[in-house]
């Protein structure tokens, strides 16, 4: 199974990535070597060695400095939309309060056009509020001085934005600008980009490498491109450390909050109802009896639920931080190395030490009373009893996980409750109701595989858990594929590596479950020689699984990582195929693009394509399920810009206020464009001072065109 699926995963992707919308975009055309020597950070040189189908080269540069000045610029700029919104509210606030006080008419309300002569030359906010009521903030947190927040924050834009703007000009142009040893080269097309990806590059050791190829600007970890081939050695080095540290002394804090779960059973009962100590050995936790009941209820029950949720949330924290410093160039790459290091910790934190954990309690009783050399016998007697654990929770996994996941009250409550509060801006309002949360797919995967691990460790021992192992996926499958449907967005594309990395670590599974086996039949050879043939069987099992498992990797792994030269053959030439059809057939143009035409293959029966996926779901058969003739074009800036560091090319925002009925706004726009560019279109102040905008416009004065690199 974990075979077939490969096969189909790789030919999927080989459709995906070969087809037109894949192929003509920035990002598959595009190599990033890494630990470049300083020979090789000039243009000329690289297109030297790499030959004439290099099309553009992007030298990253130290943007140290530079994305301090446009981090200024822009928390400036924001802040001084958020004081223009809260003068403009603060005006209509105060006109609704006179307008209700006095009831004056509309036509009271003055627009910008019907400015007095004595009001044109200040604020059009100043016909019902002071000029103390204006925004102010202190430069200084509690201590500086306070000062008008809009008049300050065009006078900084005026100085910052010409100045970052020369700065930005400079790492364009290199122009005594500190290169770092890392390049984008962008190739004519996705056959050369492949080439210059599947070559070895240079001939000293670990240099410019390693190579990636369809990263996408906008998950780039720029920071990390900075790093040495010898410095990379080391960040690895320290980070798997640290992440095995990590994983296996994972278990005390866990089973710090699991002791502090059991405080009931150590008190002593024997000294009085209530017990007055605890018993022999943790007398040393008396103190906790002082405490009222109420609050010794908390501790010991409250308090390691919320121990255990918090230790469990800071540990994706914790590898995304160590993928990182690891230096993982990407953040799909952060993906992929933090499915490895949390598959590891659910595999010897919620598997292993769960299970023998279970299987240890379950013998306890029989051991004390009993000798030592007792112990292997047993646990392995228990063992299958730790399965009935995993019977319930297989259940409650897939009924309780699935439905906090369609829920997902956590969305609910930040987008309904705190985006009332905090949303103070058009920008903010539309920023929450277009973003969608995101999947991290580094820890997603391993929860879900960890479960199908442990339905096959006890396929053999309690075959009962393979029915509620499915029936707990299942219910995963119906909500995650809802989920990715309608609520949630792939902001991280790893292009489905994931999918084949999760097949790998089932071999886990396949591992534990025949050295259980392994372990089981050698203590009853102890009782009965026919154990010793079950026992001789599993082994071979044992040594075939993992001959095989390397067989398949040899096989699969260049064919995962890389593009074949003999399908780039076969595309061009159905590609050829396709656009000969489409001539020959007037009108039907535009409907083929999405059509999938005949099956290369005739329609086999169930087991037959079952087991020949290499046949029935091979390249041709995939590329019927990827649109065709679809190429994706670029604007010339677009294309220019698209590898350079973000604060390099990063322009000032546009600002966007709410327009109000006594032009106060247009005002606002008026002087404040001198600087910044602003607008108060697309939103407006409802009759109760709320900010209103048009969700069903899709394209309000902010928005912009996406780029799909």
């Amino acid at each position: 199974m974990i075979t077939r699926e490969s096969i189909y995963y790789i030919n999927l992707r080989q459709a995906y990535l070969l087809s037109p919308y894949y192929a003509s975009r920035l990002s598959s055309r595009t190599v990033l070597f890494t630990s470049v020597p300083d020979e090789y950070l000039h243009e000329t040189n690289l297109r030297r060695m790499l030959g004439e189908s290099v099309e553009r080269v992007w030298i990253p540069t130290d943007t140290g400095d530079l994305e301090d000045e446009v981090k200024k610029r822009d928390k400036t700029a924001l802040k001084l939309e958020a004081a223009e919104t809260k003068l403009i509210k603060a005006a209509n606030a105060a006109r609704l309060m006179a307008t209700k006080k006095k009831a004056k008419k509309d036509n009271e309300d003055i627009a910008l056009e019907e400015l007095t002569p004595d009001v044109e030359g200040g604020s059009a906010a100043f016909r019902y509020i002071s000029a103390k009521d204006r925004p102010t903030h202190r430069l200084k947190f509690l201590i500086g001085k306070k000062v008008d927040t809009i008049d300050w924050c065009r006078a900084e834009l005026e100085k910052r934005i010409p100045e970052v703007a020369a700065m930005q000009e400079k790492h364009r142009a290199l122009d005594g600008i500190k290169k770092i040893n890392s390049v984008f080269v962008q190739f004519t097309t996705l056959q050369e980009a492949q080439s210059a990806y599947q070559s070895l590059t240079h001939h000293q050791v670990l240099h410019m490498a390693p190579r990636y190829t369809g990263m996408t600007p906008g998950e780039i970890i720029w920071s990390n491109l900075r790093i040495k081939w010898w410095e990379r050695v080391l960040r690895v080095t320290a980070t798997v450390s640290f992440v095995v540290a990590l994983i296996v002394f994972w278990s005390f804090p866990v089973a710090a909050v699991g002791f502090i779960s059991n405080l009931d059973n150590l008190k002593d009962y024997s000294t009085g109802n209530p017990p007055t100590t605890f018993k022999e050995g943790f007398t040393w936790l008396n103190w906790l009896l002082a405490l009222p009941p109420q609050i010794f209820g908390v501790v010991s029950g409250l308090l390691p639920t919320v121990a255990l949720a918090i230790l469990m949330s800071v540990l994706p924290i914790i590898l995304r931080l160590m993928a990182r410093l690891g230096g993982d160039p990407s953040l799909s790459a952060v993906e992929l190395t933090v499915q490895n290091t949390y598959f590891g910790f659910q595999i010897v934190q919620v598997f292993l030490v769960a299970t023998l954990g279970s299987a240890a309690s379950s013998a306890l009783g029989s051991i004390l009373p009993n000798h030592i050399d007792q112990i292997p016998t047993l646990l392995a007697s228990s063992i299958p009893k730790a399965s009935n654990f995993y019977l319930s929770y297989f259940v409650l996994q897939g009924l309780g996980v699935v439905s906090g996941t369609l829920l997902n009250l956590s969305g609910l409550v930040i987008f309904i409750i705190l985006g009332k509060f905090l949303d103070n801006t058009p920008r903010k309002m539309y920023k929450r109701w277009t973003s969608l949360s995101s999947m991290s797919w580094g820890t997603v995967f391993p929860p879900y595989t960890n479960l199908f691990v442990i339905a096959i460790c006890y396929a053999i021992i309690a075959p009962l858990g393979m029915l509620f192992a499915a029936i707990g996926l299942y219910l995963f499958y119906l909500a995650y594929r809802y989920n990715l449907l309608y609520v949630s967005n792939a902001n991280i594309d790893t292009k489905g590596r994931v999918y084949p990395r999760a097949l790998q670590q089932v071999f886990v599974g396949l591992y534990v479950a025949e050295g259980c086996l392994v372990g089981l039949f050698a203590i009853a050879t102890g009782s009965s020689v026919g154990a010793l043939g079950p026992l001789i069987l599993m082994i071979v099992f044992l040594v075939f699984t993992a001959l095989y498992h390397l067989s398949l990797n040899a096989a699969l792994e260049p064919l995962i990582n890389y593009l074949p030269k003999s399908l780039e053959a076969e595309e061009r030439r159905l590609l050829d195929e396709d656009v000969e059809e489409e001539r020959g057939e007037k009108g039907m143009v535009a409907d083929r693009r999405t059509e999938l035409g005949p099956s290369p293959h005739g329609k086999p029966s169930f087991w037959k394509k079952f087991l020949r996926p290499d046949i029935y779901t091979d390249y041709a058969t995939m590329r019927r399920l990827v649109p065709k003739m679809i190429n994706i074009r670029y604007e010339e800036e677009e294309e220019n810009h698209a590898y350079y560091n973000p604060a390099v090319t990063a322009a000032p925002h546009l600002l966007w206020i709410p327009r109000d009925p006594m032009g106060v706004s247009r005002q606002e726009v008026r002087d404040t464009s001198k600087v910044i560019p602003i607008t108060d279109e697309g939103a407006t102040l409802d009759e109760k001072n709320k900010i209103v905008w048009d969700a069903e416009d899709g394209r309000p004065p902010i928005w912009e065109r996406p780029v799909y690199y």
